[in-house]
């Protein structure tokens, strides 16, 4: 992998240094996810005009001090008491809202999930006007019952304008009950005049289209490079209508313990996205030996190697010059 998309961290566990006055597009992932970051990565870079126009970080879960610190640790989430692991899928989310003390609060970044995916040029979001705001995402009206949902899963940041972002702080209001984990997660905390909504595309949710610019992968049981594998992620614990979670859980519990991982419906984001491997594994960011030890570690599907090599080169490469007459 390149250096670019490998962070040096700091007491924390945090990237501690800029390097230069670069936009950065950070992937925040964890080991059971790191395939799809490493991929995103890759995405990036291959579909910019100007790859060199930013930087690409991983954040990885389990270099953060203060997040394996919080082992076992309780939170709330909507309000019902939970147990942190970092053995969970979706371990990285808090990493998120560690960007601005990784850019020291200044510059400009892009905070994505591992399973997001370029599809076009993020050199045209870090182009654009930010109309003073320091947050811009995308708004999901209605997902999980919330009317005014924001989806802080892509984020564009104007570090500078969120100083009242310090993760540890943060982490410990979380851990101490102080902040429920879906205020955190949906932005609930702020000042809706200093959060501008991206375009749909730029968040596009397991929709490819011509104009998708950023591909989310978001539907976790349909994750193209996890099936067949059994389910590892943990259901949000809550009732459902007049019956309390308590009454709900063991039978959350036993779904997890026999599902698996689905195909995703659309093929063509299968197709996607191990064409892209196909090149990461051209290009050395990564190795097959990675592969195999995900599929080891039974966090990739035992045929990706084979999809890889069945995929390569069906994706078209961007910004090619037009054929001579």
């Amino acid at each position: 992998m390149s250096q670019s998309a490998t962070p040096t961290t700091g007491p924390a566990g945090q990237p501690d240094h800029r390097p230069d006055d670069r936009p950065v597009v950070f992937i925040h992932t964890n080991a059971k996810q790191r395939l799809g970051a490493l991929v995103s990565a890759h995405s990036f870079r291959r579909n910019a005009r100007d790859p060199d126009g930013f930087e690409v970080r991983l954040l990885e879960a389990e270099q953060s001090a203060p997040l394996r610190a919080a082992e076992g640790r309780s939170f709330l989430r909507a309000g019902h008491a939970r147990r942190w692991t970092m053995d969970d899928l979706q371990s990285f989310t808090p990493l998120r809202f560690a960007v601005p003390d990784a850019m020291r609060h200044r510059g400009v970044a892009l905070v994505v999930d591992p399973d997001v995916f370029a599809a076009g040029d993020v050199g045209e979001l870090f182009a654009r006007d930010r109309e003073g705001k320091a947050i811009w995402c995308r708004a999901r009206p209605g997902h999980n019952g919330a009317a005014d949902y924001l989806a802080s899963s892509v984020m564009l940041l104007d570090c500078a304008r969120l100083s009242h972002w310090r993760f540890e702080p943060m982490l410990e209001d979380l851990f101490a009950h102080r902040l429920d984990y879906v205020d955190l997660i949906e932005l609930r905390r702020e000042p809706r005049e200093t959060v501008g909504l991206l375009e749909t595309v730029w968040n596009d949710f397991d929709r490819l289209a011509p104009d998708t610019r950023l591909l989310h992968t978001t539907k976790r049981r349909t994750q193209p490079w996890k099936t067949g594998l059994p389910v590892d992620f943990t259901l949000r614990d809550r009732g459902f209508g007049p019956i309390p979670a308590a009454v709900v859980r063991p039978f959350l519990r036993l779904w997890t313990a026999r599902a698996r991982y689905k195909p995703h419906p659309d093929p063509r984001q299968e197709t996607f996205f191990f064409a892209l491997l196909a090149e990461c594994l051209d290009e050395g960011s990564v190795t097959r030996a990675e592969v195999e030890h995900g599929i080891t570690e039974r966090h990739i599907r035992p045929d990706a190697l084979e999809l890889a090599d069945r995929c390569r080169g069906k994706l078209p490469r961007p910004h090619a010059p037009a054929a001579a007459a």
